[in-house]
């Protein structure tokens, strides 16, 4: 797991897998699952937009070049 310090990436976040389901991230030592059902922005986004994501703090996730803010809780508990 990358822990760089790239831009506003303070935090490890890591797209560890892409299926036609959604995308699989490691965040901290845990692993969590966007379903394009609750995420659909990802769903015709590039494999190379995908993989950039930052995290600058622990509860934020950002996406630059999709322009994608979402907070952990929100993967967490999709339905809220």
């Amino acid at each position: 797991m990358k822990s760089a310090r790239r831009g506003n990436n303070i935090f490890p976040a890591e797209v560890t897998n892409i299926s036609c389901n959604g995308i699989w991230m490691l965040i901290g030592n845990k692993e969590m699952f966007l379903a394009f059902e609750h995420f659909p922005w990802f769903q015709d986004a590039s494999i190379k937009k995908i993989l950039h994501v930052e995290m600058p703090s622990e509860s934020h996730l950002y996406w630059p070049e999709l322009d994608i803010d979402l907070d952990v809780n929100s993967i967490l508990y999709p339905e809220n």
